[in-house]
């Protein structure tokens, strides 16, 4: 068979039998060679703006009833699951919508959602929304929620809900307090209950000069002197000043109701305690 040659020949070699079978076992290693597995990180899928919207989502509706509007507004937080059925599964906010019978903040709760959807789709970090909107100041003023927790505005009320949202599906994390705080914060609380107990039953026990100082009171309130009219009006006052607490005791929630905001957690539960301003909630403390 002829071979044609199109270059010069610049040399030659022989090839053996023995370099026949290097060539033979070099080609049955590198078939053996196991190829590099590809890394399970690499399949994980990340929130991205190019991933379409399932047909369907799951996610969780939250009531606001704030003193600023007349009507409840209602957030609903949709979340798109990501590397669903693996170990890598992850539950990321994908849609917000606010609706209310309120129709005087539709324009600006409509442009909220659609901005707060877009950055949702966006991915990355999105945590950050939440200071955000949780550093709006309503200029008018704030107000008091359920308990006692001070929000400025209503949008920042909004940003506690995405606060609260990101928490349950594992985005956010809430800075964990050790044992020995948790167990501060709980003896604190402990003993401040025992010692406005105390001061409750010494205030309700009155001792002999005060009972007799109130038995000549209640007799000369029971003086033919009095008028009608006046003994309603004190009736009136005390009416007023027993709903005035009850409503501190409710506005409070579970903390006492002398208790002031704290600036660290915005939660009525800061209490004087041994000369220092203690928080109840997140265990702060004015002497360190």
């Amino acid at each position: 068979m002829a071979v044609k040659i199109d270059k010069k020949i610049k040399g030659y070699s022989v090839i053996t039998p023995d370099d026949k079978a290097r060539e033979t076992a070099a080609a049955a290693k590198a078939a053996l060679t196991v190829a590099p597995v590809e890394s399970p990180a690499d399949n994980i899928v990340h929130m991205h703006e190019r991933i379409e919207r399932p047909e369907m989502l799951i996610g969780s509706t939250y009531k606001i009833k704030s003193p600023l509007v007349e009507h409840a507004f209602y957030v609903t937080i949709n979340d798109i699951v990501l590397n669903q059925d693996t170990e890598h599964e992850l539950r990321r906010p994908f849609e917000i919508f606010i609706n209310s019978k309120s129709m005087e903040h539709f324009q600006w709760i409509v442009a909220l959602t659609r901005i707060m959807s877009a950055v949702f789709r966006k991915g990355g970090d999105v945590t950050f929304i939440v200071d955000e909107m949780k550093a709006v100041f309503d200029p008018k003023g704030g107000y008091f929620k359920a308990g006692g927790v001070y929000m400025p505005s209503l949008v920042a009320e909004l940003g506690s809900i995405v606060e609260d949202h990101m928490k349950s599906i594992g985005l956010l994390h809430d800075p964990e307090m050790s044992v020995h705080q948790r167990a501060l914060i709980a003896e604190k609380r402990k003993q401040f209950e025992e010692r406005s107990k105390k001061n409750s039953e010494v205030t309700a026990t009155p001792t002999k000069s005060q009972s007799a100082a109130l038995a000549q009171s209640q007799s000369a309130a029971l003086a033919p002197s009095l008028s009608q009219s006046e003994g309603e009006g004190r009736g009136g006052v005390a009416f007023d000043s027993a709903s005035e607490a009850d409503t501190e005791i409710a506005d409070n929630g579970s903390f006492p109701p002398g208790a002031t905001m704290c600036h660290k957690c915005n939660t009525k539960a800061l209490v004087l305690m041994d000369g220092c301003q203690t928080c109840l909630n997140c265990g702060y403390s004015k002497c360190g």
